[in-house]
């Protein structure tokens, strides 16, 4: 395994990119942008690189879904931190084009929702087709393919193109969460502000079976942060469910609960317990009286003691 490389969703220019060099260990990378989501995956799978930042979630548009079936499905792999990159689109064009020009756009299908009502309000007539990223719209309009695409404004000097138009977002505050996943190992050790995430498949479709899932959580005080359904591939309504949970594995609450939905589910994907983006421990919530790994070691002695009769 080449453990100096770090593979993203390219091509360069990509916020993806953007977020991988916010990690300070990304300047003792070799980074190397990759066509697709389970391309950058493939290549941790095959040992051609140690870990692969890609997109999972966008405060606008919810799930990347690329990156939520590539993690359920093939060859485990396990998530050991996240990145949350604020995101704003400039409108690139070619050198010379002014707004009136500007025909057909390009971009991720992802930027769409986000910058669908400026699109309306300011160019009604243009033709949108989705690119493989944000970068590879710009990448296309220095190629001539489209007139102008929606990406970061930093994209602009790689691929010899100008900002038209910077800052355009429909939401504000939009972010988008990256994740750097790699092959499965130890998770690093509990912070204290940490995120649990699995994969998590219904044993049968009867009343109440998803509310039978979510109780194994909130009956041990474990707060769900996401939770999204994705279809199996196995036919119409059979889903399983992508879940981000506050806290880590050793965590007593969030460990028992892994424990209740492995006990009732025919199959629990791990995907890793890593720190939360942004989050200190001033930050976390209370937890629920009853819910502290204090609390689980004083009942779990209690029920020894009523065992032996020592009470």
């Amino acid at each position: 395994m080449s453990a100096t490389r770090y593979t993203y969703l390219g091509p360069e220019g990509t916020f993806t990119e953007a977020a991988l060099r916010t990690l300070p260990e990304a300047a003792t990378r070799e980074l190397v942008p990759m066509v697709s989501v389970p391309a950058a995956l493939d290549a941790v799978r095959g040992g051609q690189a140690a870990g692969a930042l890609v997109p999972i979630e966008n405060s606008v548009e919810g799930g990347v879904t690329a990156t939520l079936d590539e993690l359920a499905k093939g060859d485990q792999l396990m998530i050991y931190r996240e990145v949350v990159l604020p995101i704003a689109f400039a409108l690139l064009v070619r050198p010379g084009t002014a707004l009136k020009d500007v025909k057909t756009v390009t971009g991720h299908p992802v930027a769409q929702p986000q910058v669908r009502n400026w699109l309306a309000a300011h160019l009604p007539d243009a033709l949108w087709e989705s690119a493989a990223s944000n970068a590879d719209g710009a990448r296309l309009v220095q190629e001539g393919r489209f007139d102008a695409a929606f990406a970061g404004e930093f994209a602009a000097a790689t691929y010899g193109l100008e900002p038209l138009v910077t800052e355009i977002h429909d939401a504000a505050n939009a972010e988008t969460r990256f994740v750097l996943v790699g092959r499965p190992a130890r998770p690093a050790a509990p912070t204290g502000a940490d995120k649990t995430s699995v994969v998590i498949w219904l044993g049968d479709d009867h009343p109440g079976a998803l509310l039978e899932l979510l109780q194994e959580f909130a009956v041990r005080g474990v707060n769900l942060m996401r939770i999204e359904s994705r279809p199996t591939g196995q036919g119409i309504g059979n889903y399983c469910f992508s879940v981000d949970a506050e806290g880590h594995i050793t965590d007593r609450r969030v460990g028992e609960a892994l424990m209740g939905l492995k006990r009732i589910c025919p199959q629990v994907r791990f995907l890793g317990s890593y720190p939360r983006a942004g989050v200190g421990l001033e930050d976390v919530r209370p937890l629920r009286p009853g819910t502290s790994d204090d609390a689980f070691s004083a009942a779990s002695d209690w029920l020894a003691r009523c065992a032996d009769g020592r009470f």
